[in-house]
């Protein structure tokens, strides 16, 4: 019986010391685990929206099990926070925002709609009040969808949506948090923990995959590629103006210059630019890239085969269509032609004022001019014939011709009618003109 007992002991004392060997399945799982860091940087506009589908499609495709949105932004448009942040909602896998430095105004949206949210020490979030371009508050009705909106965000995952309006509504009084009335709430990390605002403060990206219990996963970080860097900045809403003027002004100062130069190339580059950052971030195709060809040709035939203005406003509305067509908002690109206008017509003012006649210009204008002085002689004045006289060979009515010694001029009669054969004297001659009298009346 002893035995028996002792020889069960170690049959259980070996099973024991052999399942502590073998690996945890939790440790295998994270082992095999993939983690995603997609940045999240600078302003939020379409062109950071399109590099986000990017990048939550690839990793969803490369098979994800969670995906860690480092946020650092002053905020943006708000148009675009709404689609960037649908986007966050409807991601397949985890979703973490960890604020790295801050996440103000829609940066602050964007991290609500994570299932999660972590924030390093020292770092901030919230004032999120809709601002207009001009720096002035929104209007109530736009105010007012906003402030839903981060309510909604903060509801999504559980949280007091109470503190996400106080970040967007400045009438509310949350002074235990320094938000008093009239001021929008910003939370430090040690404050959006205490609210239930942040579930994680590490200090780096390695503690807080020790907080997920990914700390054994393979991380993947998607960078911006170098077209999606030029997407971004040149579908940024203040640059996109001033692309479109400086394209069109180059274009009109290349024309009143000889050959092509500086002006033209930077107008082409310009406009290449436009396009090619609105298709690079999604928003343009290439029946834009299509329109804009036949606008610049139809321009190019009115400026060189003139047609009463047809071809050039065809020219002109396929290539103003085709900014429409490339465009993400309609309001942004419609003001960015009227200030590109403007100044593409006070260009063309001072170019007729200050270099007048050049360029292509000069194609539809004579210039040349015949003068003595280059030997070119249109009418010999004769002063010298001048109170000369002869006959009349011919009757004058009142032109005809006379006699005068030996040579024959045509003349015309001062007054009326001279008959063949009459004596006449010259009293005027300007150029091929010779003015005669009859001298028998």
């Amino acid at each position: 019986m002893v035995y028996f007992v002792r020889k069960s002991a170690a049959v259980l004392l070996s099973l024991f010391l052999l399942f502590a060997a073998l690996p945890s399945g939790e440790a295998d799982a994270s082992e095999n685990d993939k983690v995603f860091v997609i940045p999240v940087e600078q302003t939020v506009e379409s062109g950071l929206k399109a590099f986000l589908e990017r990048a939550v499609e690839d990793a969803e495709s490369a098979g994800a099990d969670h995906i860690i949105f480092e946020i650092d932004t002053p905020g943006g448009a708000v148009d675009a926070a709404g689609d960037i942040a649908s986007l966050i909602e409807d991601a397949s896998v985890p979703t973490t925002a960890y604020v790295v430095e801050e996440a103000m105004s829609a940066g602050a949206y964007l991290a609500l709609s994570a299932d999660e949210i972590a924030m390093a020490p020292d770092t901030q979030m919230g004032a999120a009040q809709v601002i207009t371009g001009s720096g002035n508050a929104a209007g109530t009705k736009v105010q007012s969808s906003w402030e839903k909106n981060m309510q909604n965000a903060a509801a999504l995952n559980g949280r007091n949506p109470e503190f996400a309006l106080a970040m967007a509504d400045p009438s509310v009084d949350l002074p235990e948090y320094s938000a008093g009335k009239g001021e929008l709430l910003t939370l430090t990390a040690s404050e959006a923990a205490e609210v239930n605002y942040a579930e994680y403060t590490p200090e780096n990206r390695e503690a807080l995959l020790q907080e997920l219990n990914l700390s054994n996963a393979e991380v993947q970080e998607i960078e911006v590629s170098a077209a999606e860097k030029i997407a971004r900045f040149v579908t940024n809403p203040v640059l996109i103006p001033i692309l479109l003027s400086v394209g069109s002004i180059g274009l009109i100062i290349e024309l009143y210059s000889p050959g092509f130069g500086i002006p033209g190339i930077l107008g082409a580059s310009s406009l290449g630019l436009f396009f090619f950052g609105h298709m690079i971030a999604g928003f343009a195709g290439y029946e834009a890239l299509i329109l804009a060809g036949a606008g610049l040709i139809l321009l190019a035939v009115e400026l060189f085969i003139p047609g009463f203005g047809i071809f050039g406003l065809l020219g002109a509305g396929a290539f103003i269509a085709s900014l429409f067509f490339a465009s993400y908002s309609t309001l942004n690109i419609a003001v960015s032609i009227l200030i590109a206008l403007i100044l593409s017509v006070v260009t063309v003012i001072m170019m007729f004022s200050v270099f007048k006649k050049r360029g292509p210009v000069k194609r539809f204008v004579l210039e040349d001019s015949v003068t003595t002085d280059e030997g070119f002689i249109s009418n010999e004045n004769r002063p010298e014939l001048i109170g000369q006289t002869g006959k009349s060979l011919t009757p004058l009515r009142p032109s005809g011709s006379m006699q005068m010694g030996d040579e024959r001029l045509d003349v015309v009669s001062e007054g009326g009618y001279i008959e063949k054969g009459r004596d006449v004297k010259i009293v005027k001659a300007e150029g091929s003109r010779i003015v005669v009298r009859d001298i028998n009346e």
